[in-house]
């Protein structure tokens, strides 16, 4: 059996090797075993490595003789004899004199031992002390710089269990070391996803590849809002390359996060007031201005927006009513969401008029002028948001949890409210909302002011035009007679087209049609002199031409007023239809069996020019011609040449014989476009047996 070897230590792979790595083979720790004589009866590898000697020299020596200089011995035969007495350990450094001559300097650690049968031995643990002092100085470095780091460190083991927290981190987590160490980060910080960090540190520990900087967000505790945090990740190895864990550092960024998201608000903030300046105010049409604030305010701010002005800034007050003490009474002018929700249902159907009392968060915010800010809605608050308890069942299937009206305020008063609310959007409205939507609020709202206030001249252009134009033109012997004024489509404009039926002597009659240049109520007042002007000169039996050098001579006494007019007179007997025009387009004559042509007469200036004589011309109308008057804003467009609308405008009139009524209605639903910038007076009359 001497030739039997001894069976490896279990353990698993590498457990008892001498390759398996770690602090003591990084110090070179060297294990001697003295009799109580002093001779050396153990001598460990590490021994041999540290003092030169192999086993077979140092075996059976005095350790004193083979190990010490002479000068020594006497001081180290007294070391050695006390701890042999058993008056305690001794540990120090002590030069020691290697096989080859020179000396290393040692550091000791003695201690006596006791076998089973009585006798003493002393044990000698010992390391080359430029070795140990090395190890000491990264120890204390390390440790050091662990303890003072501003930057928050940790070590975690191969289960992901704390077992080593800095001071650092202690503050950024909020939780002292003792709660960390063996706890998972789950168990430290219930609040942050600790699934998502435990995988990147998993990825970590099997690639060796580290994380770096990676930035996150989280809370650490119910109430410490949104932290950030720059977070790199090491795995850690042993001296055999065994991984042992990783090891993490922390740095935290919240405040410089906050800082980057304020300036991402005011950036988002400054380019949703830029944007606004493009898309809101495009028109002088307040429903219009009222839907561009809605679109640019969803879904950018609110989920649902709703824009309501005050009705007393449209219509006045009402007479009687008490203004402290009546309800707030509100016109809603439009209502958007950015998707379907039963909220847009809750919402007060545009063009409505609702009034509400005080007690209504959106009229409290119109009578303060202060915005109102629910930020987290309660079921509670749900009857003062929404118009009845319908209304508010609504909101609430909607999921609306947060609430912001800011009233509308254009020139120290206030207009209206725009109404915000958010359902998916999770995040609840907060003070940087509130600044956001009023300043969008502020800028819509003098485009709204501006609309109101050109409603109303508007309203009021139309009022005195539809005065001034003739109600029911009296009955024309000898002439069948159909008419229609239609204002501009556009709501920034107001012209001063006019027509006129005229009965002068010997069953004449005179046919007028005229525009004003110029828009709103000044074209309108203009429009409405010229035609008193062309009436009383028309029955004092001048001819056309005549008419139209005197109208010209009282357009120029009104100033810069200029306009375009054709003036003709028709005598049933003599079937003759005197025409003359000042810079007006020509009329159309329809007789059965050709085609309709433009009337072909003198050129002439505009009236107000001045100057420049108006010239007459015949046209016989046998029974059943047409003659076709109109204004410009008939045919005129900006996207094509005036002979191609005149050319389409003689194609229409060419088809079958039909009622001059219906000539009319055809005419303008074929040529009018919506959105036209000019008004329209059409004027057909048609010839009688």
């Amino acid at each position: 059996m001497a030739d039997a070897q001894p069976e490896p230590p279990s353990g698993g792979p590498g457990a008892g090797s001498p390759a398996a790595g770690g602090l003591l083979d990084v110090l070179g720790v060297a294990a001697v075993v003295l009799d109580a004589e002093g001779r050396i009866s153990l001598w460990s590898p590490q021994a041999e490595t540290l003092f030169g000697y192999p086993a077979e020299e140092a075996l059976g020596q005095y350790a004193a003789t083979l190990l010490v200089e002479e000068r020594d011995r006497e001081e180290v035969l007294g070391l050695f004899a006390r701890v042999m007495w058993g008056q305690g350990a001794w540990a120090g450094s002590f030069p020691v004199r290697h096989r080859d001559g020179h000396m290393v300097l040692v550091e000791f650690r003695n201690m006596r031992l006791q076998a089973a049968n009585g006798r003493l031995y002393a044990l000698g643990l010992a390391s080359e002390q430029a070795t140990l002092r090395r190890v000491e100085r990264d120890l204390a470095l390390s440790l050091r710089m662990v303890d003072q780091s501003p930057i928050g460190l940790a070590v975690l083991d191969t289960d992901l269990r704390y077992v080593l927290v800095n001071p650092a981190l202690e503050r950024i987590n909020g939780v002292p070391s003792e709660r960390h160490i063996g706890h998972r980060i789950a168990d430290v910080l219930p609040f942050l996803d600790s699934s998502a960090v435990e995988t990147g540190m998993r990825e970590v520990m099997a690639t060796g590849v580290p994380v770096l900087d990676h930035f996150t967000t989280g809370q650490i505790s119910e109430d410490s809002g949104e932290r950030a945090w720059l977070v790199s990740i090491y795995r850690l190895e042993d001296q055999a390359a065994r991984v042992i864990g990783v090891a993490v550092s922390v740095v935290d960024v919240t405040e410089q996060h906050r800082t980057a998201v304020s300036a991402a608000h005011a950036r988002r903030r400054l380019a949703l007031i830029a944007d606004a300046s493009v898309r809101i105010g495009t028109t002088l049409d307040l429903d219009i201005t009222a839907r561009e604030l809605a679109d640019v305010a969803v879904p950018e701010i609110a989920d649902i927006a709703a824009v309501d002005v005050l009705d007393t800034m449209l219509t006045g007050p009402r007479p009687g009513e008490d203004a402290d003490e009546r309800a707030v009474r509100f016109r809603a002018l439009a209502v958007k969401a950015a998707y379907r929700t039963p909220a847009e249902a809750a919402a007060d159907p545009v063009g409505d008029v609702a009034s509400y009392r005080p007690e209504r968060l959106v009229a409290r915010c119109a009578r303060t002028a202060r915005p109102e800010l629910v930020p987290h809605v309660r079921p509670e608050d749900l009857p003062r948001i929404a118009r009845d308890e319908a209304a508010a069942r609504l909101l609430g299937e909607a999921g609306v949890h947060s609430y912001l009206a800011v009233p509308l305020i254009a020139r120290g008063q206030v207009l209206g409210t725009l109404d915000l609310k958010r359902a998916r959007n999770p995040v609840p409205f907060g003070p940087d909302d509130v600044l956001l939507a009023s300043e969008l609020a502020a800028h819509a709202a003098v485009s709204i002011d501006n609309a109101r206030w050109y409603q109303r001249q508007r309203h009021a252009a139309l009022a005195l035009q539809r005065h001034l134009l003739p109600q029911h033109p009296p009955a024309a012997p000898g002439l069948d007679i159909a008419y229609r004024y239609q204002p501009a489509g556009a709501a920034d404009e107001t012209g001063g087209d006019w027509f006129d039926v005229i009965p002068l002597t010997g069953d004449r009659t005179a046919l007028v049609v005229g525009d004003v240049m110029g828009s709103g109520i000044n074209a309108a007042a203009t429009m409405g002199q010229l035609r008193a002007t062309a009436r009383a000169l028309g029955r004092l039996g001048l001819d056309p031409a005549t008419v139209l050098t005197h109208l010209d001579a009282a357009t120029g006494d009104l100033g810069e007023a200029m306009a375009t007019c054709v003036y003709a007179v028709y005598d049933p007997h003599s079937r003759l239809c005197h025409i003359s025009t000042a810079g007006h387009l020509p009329p159309v004559h329809l007789r059965a069996g050709r085609p309709p042509r433009l009337l072909r007469l003198p050129t002439a200036v505009p009236l107000g020019v001045g100057g420049v004589p108006f010239e007459n011309t015949a046209v016989t109308l046998g029974e059943g011609d047409e003659l076709v008057l109109y204004t410009d804003g008939l045919v005129e467009t900006r996207d094509q040449d005036i002979d191609t609308r005149l050319l389409t405008l003689t194609d229409l009139l060419a088809g079958p014989h039909r009622p001059i009524e219906e000539t009319c209605d055809l005419l303008l639903s074929a040529l009018r476009r919506p959105d036209t910038h000019d008004d329209v007076a059409l004027l057909v009359a048609r010839a009688l047996g």
